[in-house]
């Protein structure tokens, strides 16, 4: 089978269940590719090449007698902030260089059992902070489409290896969007699962009020498989939801027919790039032409949005990131006494902007200024949850832009932290909310993508599956391939 590597999920587990392809082919395939191709899109910090191949040919044994699940067989790439049994985790950071989980993630253990295969970990910007992956400790990934821009972040590797067919799925983190701008800056789908669906035991804190696992894909088709997998209840994380799991592939009638989508007016920001804008607008346009009732809306608060999000993240950041000390694992700097080393270790290998967020954080937090702004923030956070649900009850989802502006230059913005901040400006809203949030490749600016956003209610991504998918019937922008 020729190009395997532009399989989508779907496609490959349809061709191995008929005999057309075995899953160490697909995994050989895929292997080989990485290692020609990511050495110029450095998406990968850990390639697990002889483990995935023991895995293939466990799986290709096991079909037909055991069918473990809806992944059997099928390659996938995590990213980097979640803990893997026996391979390195460093969430891009050196605080972590070197550390090897003794545990496997909450969507590791289900993803195994389903029957996928790992093919390794995901760069991506350190700790899960930035938008460009440009703030990874190890190496800046690039993105397939323009290998001088970069592929947003933070879960850049992610969206990277899916672009650049590194691999069919992978697994990233969203928690001021760094599934869905990165899925949008590289031409492919993600998902920013509702706070709570998916558990995040295992997960490398940044934000824990806003953290959340998520899929990334060519389709929405592949996110529906690999959301079965992963969501459901998990008694290891409090804030897990017993909320049950819908059937989310027979969700995808493909039939949008009388739904009301909102366009809030407030995501079309200023100096949102025009054909952002055009584009945008036009995937609107097409769920409008297949019957879909479009509905002006106004979510009043989101332009308290940025700065609530830039002390609530910071300060989780702050106390999250108390426990990298160099004491109990990772490198340690040596130093005069042991609060001396801590202090070496921690000056040294945490990188600029995770010094800047702690910093941040630790002010919000700090005695005297904790009223004027962390709980302040907290206060505007309930008021731009207020307008989602109300807004709600006059529609059943949101269509709105995923960035202002395209992928930008590597290197553009990284000294000045503000306009960094600014890419996520359509995307942290939702965060704050806790409701889930689709994107879909939607078009193209200067031959770079561009992505529609999708923002649902609370528990309801089966909806946003079916309108994303209902879109990618009578749409071609998720076959584009790079030419790599």
């Amino acid at each position: 089978m020729s190009d395997i590597h532009t399989l989508t999920v779907a496609a490959a587990r349809r061709a191995i269940d008929a005999g057309e392809l075995s899953s160490l082919e697909l995994t050989d395939a895929l292997l080989q590719r990485i290692e020609q191709l990511d050495p110029h899109v450095q998406a990968y910090l850990t390639v697990t090449a002889d483990e995935a191949r023991a895995q293939a040919r466990a799986a290709d044994a096991a079909r037909g007698a055991v069918d473990r699940g809806s992944l059997h067989g099928i390659p996938l790439g995590i990213k980097d902030v979640i803990c893997t049994a026996g391979t390195a985790t460093s969430a891009g950071s050196r605080i972590l260089e070197g550390f090897v989980p003794p545990y496997n993630a909450t969507v590791i253990e289900r993803l195994q059992a389903s029957g996928a295969i790992s093919l390794g970990k995901l760069n991506c910007d350190e700790f899960a902070m930035g938008s460009s992956t440009e703030n990874s400790a190890y190496k800046t990934t690039r993105n397939p489409w323009d290998l001088s821009r970069v592929p947003g972040g933070s879960s850049g590797g992610s969206a990277a290896a899916v672009a650049a067919g590194l691999a069919p799925a992978t697994l990233g983190t969203d928690t001021g969007g760094s599934i869905r701008q990165p899925a949008a800056l590289c031409g492919i789908s993600g998902l920013k699962t509702t706070y709570g669906r998916v558990s995040r035991y295992g997960l490398i804190a940044f934000g824990s009020s806003l953290d959340q696992i998520g899929p990334m894909a060519w389709t929405a088709a592949d996110l529906a498989l690999i959301l079965q997998v992963i969501a459901g209840h998990d008694p290891r994380d409090s804030t897990s939801s017993t909320e049950p799991v819908p059937d989310y592939s027979a969700a995808l009638s493909g039939d949008v027919r009388g739904l009301r989508i909102g366009v809030p007016r407030e995501y079309f920001v200023e100096g949102m790039e025009p054909d952002v804008e055009a584009a945008t607008r036009a995937a609107i346009a097409t769920l409008r032409d297949q019957g879909a009732e479009l509905i002006d809306v106004s979510l009043p608060h989101t332009k308290y949005a940025l700065p609530s999000y830039y002390i609530i993240a910071p300060a989780e950041a702050s106390a999250n990131l108390a426990r990298f000390d160099g004491v109990r694992y990772g490198p340690r700097e040596p130093g005069a006494g042991m609060f001396d080393e801590i202090e070496r270790t921690r000056g040294k290998l945490f990188g600029a902007e995770v010094r800047r967020r702690i910093m941040i954080g630790t002010y919000a937090l700090s005695a005297g200024y904790y009223d004027a702004y962390y709980r302040r923030a907290q206060q505007v956070r309930t008021l731009i949850k207020r307008d989602f649900e109300q807004v709600f009850s006059q529609v059943d989802l949101l269509a709105a832009p995923t960035s202002p502006s395209i992928a930008f230059p590597i290197g553009q913005r990284v000294d000045d932290p503000l306009a960094m901040y600014l890419s996520d400006v359509c995307t942290l809203p939702i965060n704050l909310a806790g409701v889930p949030s689709l994107v879909v490749p939607c078009g193209f600016s200067s031959a770079m993508p561009v992505g529609l956003q999708l923002i649902g209610r609370p528990f309801d991504e089966a909806t946003l599956l079916r309108v994303g998918d209902a879109y990618q019937r009578v749409t071609d922008w998720h076959t584009k391939r790079p030419a790599l």
